[in-house]
């Protein structure tokens, strides 16, 4: 029996037309069989027709509304799923029903305007749920079921969680369990989040999310989900990654020799992964926000080592071309070694002006707007980093010296020789491999090259990034203004080039002391 409600909506009928009937989507949804005999609702208030009494659905015999109505008119499913009009009853035509008409059959399936199944299907797996706390052992515990990936298909299984120490009064217990199940029952806790941790990672977050990173981004994070986020996190669901478990898992960090730069990174990629679901859809918060990292046991070492002008001459005196003039390169122009790898002839600029004065001078320059990293080809880093930097002339020089040279390289007992510069058309690369041309890679010259010169002179912390901060260290003990380094190093701050890369300066320093002395002198 359904309850009373009108069941059967209509227009105004014209009078040779007769009523026009439809079924609403609610009725379509029950998928019941029901004897359509319901008041009829016009857009417009006809003359002549009866009030409308409250709806009967099935009954035995006819209201007093039913039989003022002439003629009956019942739905079959099959007339009704033929279009939006279910029966036209033209003005005093008597359609009697039959015994096999007396019902009207909707299948539950159709197109109703209902939301789609799978919106059922979440809304049934949220139903509603209110175990009650019972005590084991030593504990509360509450046993609620929950949406767990199994093997790529969502299925509800049934846990038991504790809740408090079995100490705790019932009454405390019950309020504990309530705001347990608050977030459950009211849906703040998605479905998705119930999808396993290295599932997500493997299907969803490097094949969506990481191509969008550099290369080197990618191997690095990589490395700390395989080596660190797996180990720990893999077997979880999401939702299981609480503020709790995360933070749990770096206060334990506490006592790892790692440095504190790497648990950070590690703190990075985890927040990047889970704050990816959240941008899906599949976690309603991330986790990691707020989180914080055990306290350094001892105070960070702001300064970066850096190559002085004199110990650079002696270094790239050790190493063979074309790597001695890459690096001669990168030391006094700054650029990033994927900078370097993915510069082009038609990026060095010479430029013949009128000054001032009215005399005429030349300068150079060189344009990044292109890097290669590892067989990855990409924008600079950032918009900053794309622009055009001032170079001295014998940078210019050594660069345009490489059109002439020739390296010899052994080959068993033989020796061959190559011509650094293959080609020099304006699209091809300025740094080429020896035998094919092609680009560098950055870790090989690392490797074979850099690495054993510089340990070679007792500089084991020579490499990239060292070139890169000896040339803003260089800038400060050449009294550049800030703002003008940090246009040479292309930050987008001048906080950057100040506090990271521009070095402590010992000699500086010194002559600064040396004057308060001498001030004091004075004084006294």
């Amino acid at each position: 029996m359904l309850e009373e409600r009108p069941h059967i909506s209509g227009s105004t009928p014209t009078p040779d037309l007769g009523i026009v009937l439809s079924i609403p989507p609610f009725l379509a949804a029950q998928g019941e069989p029901c004897l359509l005999r319901a008041p009829i609702w016009f857009g417009a208030w006809q003359q002549g027709l009866p009030h409308l009494p409250a709806n009967r659905c099935v009954g035995t015999g006819a209201s007093p509304f039913e039989e003022s109505i002439k003629p009956p008119i019942t739905v079959s499913a099959s007339s009704w799923w033929n279009g939006p009009t279910s029966r036209v009853a033209s003005a005093g035509q008597n359609i009697v029903p039959s015994s096999t008409q007396r019902h009207a059959i909707v299948s539950g399936e159709a197109n109703s305007g209902n939301p789609p199944k799978g919106d059922f299907e979440r809304m049934a797996r949220r139903r509603f749920q209110n175990p009650k706390p019972k005590r084991r052992g030593e504990w509360w515990t509450l046993r609620v079921w929950k949406p767990t990936v199994i093997n790529g298909q969502l299925k509800r299984t049934r846990e038991r969680v504790r809740l408090a120490p079995a100490t705790m009064s019932v009454r405390e217990v019950q309020k504990v369990a309530a705001e347990y199940l608050r977030p459950l029952n009211q849906g703040f806790e998605s479905i998705g989040s119930a999808t396993n941790f290295n599932h997500y990672v493997e299907t969803t977050y490097i094949p969506v999310v990481m191509p969008s990173m550099a290369k080197s981004t990618q191997d690095r994070y990589k490395g700390v989900i395989k080596n660190y986020l797996i180990p720990a996190f893999g077997n979880l669901c999401l939702r299981d990654l609480s503020r709790l478990t995360v933070q749990r898992y770096f206060s334990e960090m506490a006592n790892s020799a790692l440095a504190h730069e790497s648990k950070d990174k590690i703190k990075d990629v985890l927040s990047s992964i889970l704050g990816s679901a959240v941008q899906f859809e599949l976690l309603a918060k991330n986790p990691v926000e707020s989180i914080r990292l055990p306290a350094q046991r001892t105070g960070r070492k702001r300064s970066k080592p850096y190559i002085t002008p004199q110990q650079f001459d002696e270094f790239v005196a050790c190493i063979p071309e074309p790597y001695a003039t890459m690096i001669f390169v990168a030391v006094y122009t700054g650029l990033r070694v994927s900078e370097l790898a993915g510069l082009k002839w038609n990026d060095v600029h010479v430029i013949e002006q009128v000054n001032g004065n009215g005399e005429a001078e030349v300068r150079f320059s060189i344009s990044i707007d292109e890097r290669f990293c590892r067989g990855d080809w990409g924008a600079p880093k950032s918009d900053a980093s794309n622009a055009t930097i001032g170079i001295n002339a014998c940078v210019y020089q050594r660069i345009q010296r490489l059109k002439l040279l020739t390296v010899e390289v052994r080959a068993g007992t033989a020796i061959r020789r190559y011509k650094v510069v293959k080609s020099d058309n304006p699209e091809d690369l300025v740094f080429q491999s020896v035998k094919k041309g092609a680009p560098m890679r950055d870790n090989n010259i690392l490797s074979r090259h850099i690495k054993p010169a510089a340990r070679k002179m007792g500089l084991g912390f020579v490499n990239w990034r060292c070139l890169r901060t000896s040339h803003a260290t260089w800038l400060k003990m050449a009294g550049a203004d800030v703002k003008d380094a940090q246009a040479q190093m292309r930050h987008s701050r001048s906080s950057t080039t100040l506090d990271i890369y521009q070095q402590f300066v010992p000699e500086s320093q010194q002559r600064a002391v040396e004057k308060l002395s001498s001030l004091s002198k004075r004084v006294q």
